[in-house]
C-alpha cells in the first residue's frame, strides 16, 4: 500500500506507523535474501577461491559442476531420488487424501497426524530408525533405501495440499458419476482428479524440492555410490573449499524460484477455477 492510497483521515502518528511498517519489512526481507545475493555471483567468479568483490567473472565453475564425473554422478542420483520419491508420495498422498475426505471415516484426525507426523519429527529421528530397519533389510547402502524415506517425508506436503483442495470439492460429482454407470476409479480419474490437479501437482512439488534438497538422510542411507548433490556439496565444504559448490548453489536457487513461481502460478489457476465453478 503506497502513501497515496492511505485514507485521507489517516494521522501523522498512523502514517508514521505505515512508513515504520514497510521500513521494517523491508528491513527483514534484506535479511533474508542477503546471503542468496552474494551466494549468487560469487559462483561466477574465476579464481579458485572465495573472494569478494569478484575481480574476473566466469563460467568455469558451472563447467566442473557440469563436465565432472563425480559432480554430474550426485546431480544423476539426486534426480533418480527425486523423482521416484516425489512419484510415490504423490500416488499414496493423493490417495490417502481421497480416504481422509469421507466424512465417516473412523479415526480420522488419528490417521492424519499419523501422515503429517514425518514434519514434525526430526529428521536425524526418522533416518536413524530407518537405518537400523533398513539394515535388517539389506536397503540401508542403496538409493531404494533413500527414496522409501524421501517419499515418507514428501508425502505430508501431498496430503495437506490435497485435503485442502478436497475441502472445496462437491462429492456430488462423484455421486452422480457412480450413479450413471461410472466405475469408483473412472469417476476419480474423469471427475475428482483434473479437479483437484493443482493441489496435487503443489504437493508433488513441494516434495520434490524436500527430497532434492535433503542430506541427513542420505548421510545414514547412503553409501559411497550413493552421493546426491547436498551430500557432495556438504563434503566439499568439510574436505575443500572449492567455488563448484557455489555453482551447484546458484543451480539450486533457480530451481527454488522456479518451483515457487509455478506454485504461485498454479494458485491463482486453483482461485481461477473456483470462481468458475461457483
Amino acid at each position: 500500500m503506497s502513501h497515496a492510497a492511505l485514507p485521507l483521515y489517516t494521522t501523522p502518528l498512523q502514517r508514521v506507523g505505515h512508513w515504520a511498517l514497510l521500513l521494517g519489512c523491508a528491513a527483514i526481507f534484506l535479511f533474508l535474501i542477503a546471503p542468496v545475493l552474494v551466494v549468487m555471483p560469487l559462483a561466477f567468479n574465476q579464481d579458485p577461491y572465495f573472494n569478494f568483490p569478484i575481480r574476473n567473472w566466469s563460467l568455469r565453475w558451472f563447467d566442473d559442476l557440469f563436465g565432472n564425473p563425480v559432480w554430474r554422478n550426485a546431480i544423476a542420483n539426486s534426480l533418480i531420488t527425486a523423482i521416484c520419491a516425489t512419484a510415490l508420495s504423490t500416488t499414496l498422498g493423493t490417495l490417502a487424501s481421497v480416504g481422509l475426505n469421507h466424512r465417516n471415516l473412523p479415526g480420522k484426525r488419528l490417521i492424519m497426524a499419523v501422515l503429517v507426523s514425518p514434519m514434525i519429527v526430526p529428521v536425524v529421528v526418522l533416518a536413524v530408525g530407518a537405518y537400523f530397519f533398513f539394515s535388517r533389510l539389506g536397503i540401508a547402502n542403496n538409493l531404494l533405501g533413500i527414496i522409501l524415506v524421501h517419499a515418507v517425508l514428501g508425502m505430508p506436503f501431498v496430503v495437506i495440499t490435497v485435503s485442502a483442495t478436497l475441502a472445496g470439492f462437491d462429492m456430488g460429482l462423484m455421486r452422480a458419476a457412480r450413479s450413471l454407470g461410472a466405475s469408483p476409479f473412472v469417476a476419480f480419474r474423469r471427475i475428482m482428479l483434473p479437479l483437484v490437479w493443482p493441489g496435487v501437482l503443489s504437493g508433488a512439488l513441494f516434495a520434490f524440492a524436500t527430497s532434492f534438497d535433503e542430506v541427513v538422510v542420505v548421510l545414514f542411507l547412503g553409501g559411497p555410490g550413493q552421493t546426491t548433490l547436498p551430500r557432495q556439496m556438504w563434503s566439499g565444504l568439510r574436505e575443500q573449499l572449492s567455488p563448484t559448490i557455489l555453482a551447484a548453489a546458484f543451480v539450486l536457487i533457480i530451481l527454488s524460484v522456479t518451483m515457487l513461481l509455478t506454485l504461485e502460478f498454479l494458485r491463482r489457476r486453483s482461485v481461477a477455477l473456483r470462481g468458475i465453478r461457483e
